[in-house]
């Protein structure tokens, strides 16, 4: 079977208007996709910017694929969240990416929206917090639902990627 390694790290967050920020993720695939080596999903420290608007959290990502096709590539989901000062979570945004299909290393930068919501519960995060998350994690990557959706644009979560992969020429894929 192919192979396919992605080694890298999510580096960090920029644009969010919340401070204390940390990062929830997960690797999504197709059903030809087995995970060999690594952990499918995770989440980061939360870090608070000093200085500048960059929360910093450098968490690394390492995982080996083996594929029997090439539908279903990998793509990264995120959650942003945000952490008040009585530890009080609130969602900062979702997003998605896919993992390039080149090998070598690659940056990405990934925008990401959350919810708006009625304007009572706007008004509710304003000065409460939490406010509206999606009941199924799906519709951060299915242009069906997630366009019906009023949403506010968040910040953009930066990522490196090292991608390896193997034995695609055996199976008649050309890198």
């Amino acid at each position: 079977m192919a192979e396919v390694h992605v080694i890298g790290q999510i580096m960090g967050a920029t644009g969010f208007s919340e401070s204390s920020l940390f990062c929830k993720w997960g690797v999504h695939t197709g059903a030809a996709w087995k995970l060999l080596s690594g952990v499918r999903e995770g989440q980061t420290q939360v870090d608070t910017p000093q200085i500048g608007d960059m929360a910093y959290w450098s968490h690394p990502i390492d995982l080996h694929f083996a594929t029997k096709g090439l539908q279903g590539w990998p793509r990264l989901h995120l959650q942003v969240w945000s952490q008040d000062s009585f530890g009080r979570c609130q969602l900062a945004g979702y997003g998605f990416c896919h993992v390039p299909s080149s090998p070598g290393t690659h940056q990405l930068d990934c925008p990401t929206w959350r919810p708006l919501g009625s304007w009572r519960e706007q008004l509710a995060r304003a000065f409460v917090g939490g406010g509206p998350q999606l009941l199924h994690g799906d519709a951060i990557y299915s242009g069906a639902d997630r366009y019906r959706l009023h949403t506010a644009a968040g910040g953009t979560v930066h990522l490196e990627l090292g991608l390896l992969l193997r034995h695609f020429d055996r199976y008649g894929v050309e890198c």
